[in-house]
């Protein structure tokens, strides 16, 4: 754990990497949390947290879900990003929060039972994500350039 005097200055002077996960069950609804802690305390929102230094952000965002809802998922697939300041920080620190979240999604079967932890105080599925969370999540796929400059012209192969 980063001691808190140090984390302040982290925070003041760089943006701070996240995974943010969007759960989907098999009826195609969303996964969200009530949040119980600044940012955003009392809001819905998805899964996620900070990246682990050495950590991979697949793993980041496989133990994130395991520890705030106790569901076991085998893969992630990148979704693409969403970058937020926020003035609200948990540690009441009088520097914004900018946070970068690569964000994923998992599929998860409905035979687990959802497990919070303590940043969280429920739960719901839902059709729909936070309008905030959407307005601001940034695409994978709007970030590529189109197909023909990715493809050589010996090769014709599309991307996926």
């Amino acid at each position: 754990m980063i001691p808190e005097d140090q984390y302040a200055r982290i925070i003041e002077a760089l943006p701070i990497l996240c995974v943010d996960i969007l759960i989907k069950n098999p009826k195609g609804e969303y996964l969200l949390i009530k949040r119980a802690r600044k940012p955003l305390m009392g809001e819905w929102w998805v899964i996620g947290g900070r990246v682990l230094k050495g950590e991979t952000l697949e793993n980041a965002a496989i133990r994130k879900i395991k520890e705030e809802t106790g569901l076991t998922v085998g893969k992630v697939q990148l979704v693409g990003y969403y970058e937020d300041v926020s003035e609200a920080n948990r540690f009441d620190f009088a520097v914004p929060l900018h946070s970068v979240s690569v964000v994923f999604l998992a599929v998860s079967d409905s035979r687990e039972q959802v497990v919070l932890d303590y940043q969280s105080s429920d739960w719901k599925c839902c059709a729909d994500l936070p309008e905030r969370f959407r307005a601001k999540l940034v695409r994978a796929t709007t970030l590529l350039p189109p197909d023909s400059i990715l493809r050589s012209s010996t090769e014709g192969i599309p991307l996926p």
